[in-house]
């Protein structure tokens, strides 16, 4: 399969960022998108709605389906998944890319804090895939891709942040998990994680991160686009870094990617070879 023409991507968090920029290379394959995300409302700090989303969804050739969503609540995922059957006939892809962050140690992590990305990131995933998994079953070339690192037990990796590194884990190990469960079924669930730290709205609201020192969502989109278009029975249950898929599709030319050519790069959390 060259392109995802047709196809129906359910996408969390694709109002902005990198959930955005999914949904826009899809689009312009002509790809159906369900924006599926909480920001319904504009918001002067963190630009984007699941209606401005669906609108350039639209001007890049695709169809969209704006959806009110918050993936820690049940009865909303489960909506949004039979409006999107309702409207596109069943869905074929699903995108894991919502995720909730804090970046301080313990005695810094409110527990509302620490219950707010565990109930988004481990067990949004694993609600959003329990929702989608039986209309992908249907489906003719179905995916499971998930936003989550490699998993990694490296203490060096859990001491800063041990709340955000918890349930960050918890979206690879989900991965892990139904990888091994629906292998056989022709389902792909497969991780997508950067090298570098990605340029967002909102790491612009985290103190001390160089933006001009990352690259830009476009690079996971298009390795995305990589690994979605690709037979679901011929990869699944891996821990794929961007640059990675993207060098083993023929791309060699990274510095399109950078939001600064002539800066250094920032390594992301959780890859080793990333630490001093």
């Amino acid at each position: 399969m060259s392109d995802l023409r047709g196809k129906t991507l359910f996408i969390t968090g694709a109002s902005r960022g990198i959930g955005l920029a999914i949904a826009l290379r899809a689009a312009r394959d002509g790809a159906n998108i369900v924006i599926a995300a909480k920001s319904s409302v504009a918001n002067p700090k963190l630009p984007g709605t699941i209606h401005s989303a669906a609108e350039a969804v639209e001007q890049e050739g695709g169809q969209a389906l704006a959806v009110r969503c918050d993936i820690r609540e049940e009865d909303q995922v489960r909506a949004a998944v039979a409006q999107a059957v309702e409207r596109f006939g069943g869905i074929d892809i699903l995108v894991n890319n919502a995720s909730a962050i804090w970046l301080q140690g313990t005695l810094e992590t409110p527990m509302k804090r620490f219950d707010l990305m565990n109930q988004v990131n481990a067990r949004g995933t694993f609600l959003c895939s329990q929702a989608c998994l039986p209309h992908l079953l249907k489906a003719d070339n179905p995916h499971i891709l998930t936003l989550a690192p490699p998993p990694n037990l490296n203490p060096a990796w859990w001491a800063p942040h041990t709340g955000y590194t918890l349930a960050k884990m918890g979206m690879s190990f989900v991965t892990l998990g139904l990888a091994a469960e629906f292998r056989d079924r022709g389902i792909a669930v497969n991780a997508l994680w950067p090298r570098t730290v990605i340029a967002t709205d909102a790491l612009k609201m985290i103190p001390g991160v160089e933006v001009s020192r990352c690259r830009t969502p476009e690079i996971l989109a298009d390795a995305a686009h990589v690994i979605l278009t690709a037979p679901s029975r011929e990869r699944t249950g891996q821990f794929l870094i961007d640059d990675q898929v993207l060098s083993a599709a023929g791309v060699h030319l990274f510095g399109q990617y950078a939001v600064d050519p002539d800066e250094e790069l920032l390594p992301d959390l959780f890859l080793d070879e990333a630490l001093p």
